[in-house]
């Protein structure tokens, strides 16, 4: 006879959330005073996204919000986690705030908050003004400054009734994907200028964490949201070894050393010496970025896996991160990342929960007394509805299942994760991907952008509703 299975359950506070970002979702990009951004210029660059698709209307959220928090509520979400549009906020980056855009915003809340659903703001999801591109962009020191006094003009509008801050999402992404390889905006490939923008994202975080909390109330949470990598080996040799430590320092150290620990990675340092001499770190920088955090935001898709490799190859290139002649790892060309074992997304990223466990217990290490939340984690798949006009996604509710099991078992293993927001609440613009790729929980019809929810869907709301994971089907 079978033993019976125990159901896995999830502490009764746990959060259950979905999460957008701005450009992917709201459209509306030359309404209420709202200009150009980094990503409104490269997606309608020729040759830079898929089918030369852009965010001009995206999923019309902006104008269809009403409809997207009732099937929220429906869903029975606790908590959503969306972000803010810069240059509808403050259109040149500089300035007083445009309070017509602030009033979508205030009117998105308020929306959230009638049918119980905490919002959580990130408040830059790459989305740069390009008036401060047309400055220099993220290598150049003001811009930190600049995110700063946004940061403060979004924290006054909204902090009053939005309890959970996000100043970054993904900062390596800005640095080194627009920086570096170029896949993503602006689509430079200076290696220097990456590390730069790495060190001024790092700026704008501190700054930006130190004027939120001169604005909001004390309860208010802030944290970052980092795409940290889980980094392995092909084998215990020592040159695989210092393979895996140049991309863990590129990957991780570059951002949750100043972050949490107030200092870059000797060994990132000495690895960037032939690009960067790092004279760009000012004095009382480290001290500036390393503000006390509320919590730490992890988004977790895939774990890598490197080896060693002759600095003359053609480099990385089965990084995940897109089709580029320029590398996004600066110093790193004499590594060789590998397609990690497994069955694998659409994106063609391995399924693998495991380095998320890995992930969450090593900033229980890492950084021992915050709290951690999943702030992204999800799956692309080709999702079509049936002839019923239904969607049905059993690989997404499998990969959700083995991904929320690791997430039960890193609590019991004595990390404080309080809540989980899945990539993402309906499918939408996937950057340089254009609208191929479907990460989401609800299906959109782009020809007449209808919301149909997806099994998954209706597998998650349950899973929130009950707050215990069924068995494997």
């Amino acid at each position: 006879m079978p033993e019976p299975v125990t159901p896995v359950t999830f502490p009764s506070t746990f959060l259950w959330g979905a999460a957008t970002s701005a450009y992917q979702i709201e459209g509306a990009v030359r309404e209420g005073g709202r200009t150009p951004s980094i990503w409104d210029t490269f997606s309608h660059t020729p040759g830079k996204t898929a089918g030369g698709e852009h965010g001009d209307t995206a999923v019309d959220h902006y104008h269809r919000y009403p409809e997207d928090v009732a099937l929220m509520a429906e869903l029975g979400l606790g908590a959503y986690r969306f972000s803010v549009s810069w240059s509808r906020v403050q259109p040149t980056g500089r300035g007083p705030a445009v309070q017509v855009g602030l009033d979508f915003y205030r009117r998105l809340v308020d929306e959230l908050l009638s049918h119980g659903i905490k919002p959580a703001v990130t408040l830059y999801h790459w989305d740069l003004p390009q008036d401060l591109e047309d400055a220099g962009g993220w290598p150049e020191r003001d811009t930190a400054y600049r995110f700063a006094e946004y940061a403060q003009l979004v924290g006054e509008a909204l902090g009053d009734r939005v309890e959970h801050w996000m100043t970054l999402n993904e900062p390596w992404c800005t640095a080194f994907l627009g920086y570096a390889s170029g896949v993503h905006a602006p689509g430079r490939t200076d290696p220097e200028a990456s590390l730069k923008a790495a060190h001024h994202l790092n700026l704008a975080h501190g700054l930006g964490t130190t004027a939120l909390r001169s604005v909001m109330p004390a309860r208010n949470s802030i944290a970052v949201s980092l795409n940290s990598s889980t980094v392995r080996t092909v084998s215990e040799d020592p040159a695989d070894l210092a393979a895996a430590r140049k991309i863990d320092d590129l990957a991780n150290g570059v951002f949750h050393g100043p972050m949490l620990h107030g200092a870059y990675p000797e060994t990132l340092l000495k690895a960037t010496e032939a690009i960067t001499d790092w004279s760009y770190v000012m004095e009382g920088d480290l001290e500036l970025i390393n503000q006390p955090l509320d919590a730490l935001g992890l988004n977790y898709y895939t774990p890598a896996l490197v080896s060693a490799a002759d600095a003359e190859a053609d480099g990385p290139r089965a990084d995940g991160h897109g089709a580029s002649a320029y590398s996004p790892w600066p110093g790193a060309d004499d590594v060789k990342f590998h397609q990690t074992p497994g069955e694998q997304t659409q994106m063609g990223w391995t399924i693998d929960p495991t380095g998320l466990h890995d992930l969450l217990m090593r900033y229980t290490r890492e950084a021992p007394g915050l709290p951690l939340y999943i702030t992204e984690n999800g799956a692309a798949y080709d999702d079509k509805p049936d002839p019923d006009g239904r969607v049905h996604d059993p690989e997404r509710i499998a990969y959700l299942h083995g991904h929320l099991a690791a997430v039960r078992r890193a609590i019991s293993d004595g990390a404080d994760v309080r809540g989980y927001y899945q990539w993402s609440l309906m499918d939408n613009f996937e950057w340089a991907y254009g609208y191929e790729k479907r990460f989401g929980m609800v299906y959109v019809d782009y020809a007449t952008l209808e919301r149909t929810p997806k099994s998954s869907a209706r597998w998650y709301a349950e899973v929130a509703r009950t707050g215990t994971l069924p068995p494997v089907e």
